[in-house]
């Protein structure tokens, strides 16, 4: 059955719902839930944007990569990660040998809609956002394509349909 899986990683765009669909998925399965900036923020004791502030979308992508690859390395959680989590090549290996990796894609106009308001988030801090996720977007999504097991849309769907509908694809997975 599905618990048999190493782990189920959640890989997508910033607004694609990986955090609240993680959380969810791992409550239905009874596994740990990780978010991978989360837990880049708690060992630091500092949040993203100070990161990339001071040790620039490098020394974030170094400290991405570590966790990243310990994440993949341990065994039955729900991992969210960060929407440049495939950039690199390593992390991309990681990924694929760590579990069974969902795409949550959204398109850019949803991004746009559920990331309007949020601070959090340093490469949206710059004047005109849609053009930068629009960009991001033509950059990440065959990277995410290539690390998935499973694509599931996310646009106007409630997380709860969007479990569901992964849950399904599993088991579908798993049969053939």
């Amino acid at each position: 059955m599905i618990n048999a899986v190493p782990n189920l990683i959640l890989v997508g765009p910033m607004g694609a719902g990986k955090s609240t669909i993680g959380r969810l998925l791992a409550k239905e399965l009874h596994l740990d839930f990780k978010d991978s900036d989360k837990e880049i923020e708690q060992r630091c004791g500092a949040n993203i944007p100070w990161i990339f502030d001071v040790e620039g979308e490098v020394g974030f992508r170094e400290r991405e990569q570590a966790m990243l690859a310990e994440l993949c390395a341990s065994s039955g959680m729900v991992i969210a990660t960060g929407g440049g989590a495939v950039l690199r090549e390593a992390n991309r290996a990681a990924l694929k040998t760590g579990g069974k990796v969902i795409y949550l894609h959204a398109s850019v106009d949803q991004q746009i809609a559920r990331t309007a308001r949020d601070k959090n988030r340093p490469l949206l801090q710059k004047p005109n956002p849609g053009q930068i996720l629009r960009d991001l977007m033509a950059q990440r999504d065959p990277l995410y394509r290539e690390v998935a097991d499973v694509v599931v849309e996310t646009d106007e769907r409630p997380p709860r349909l969007v479990v569901l509908e992964i849950l399904d694809r599993l088991r579908r997975l798993e049969r053939h």
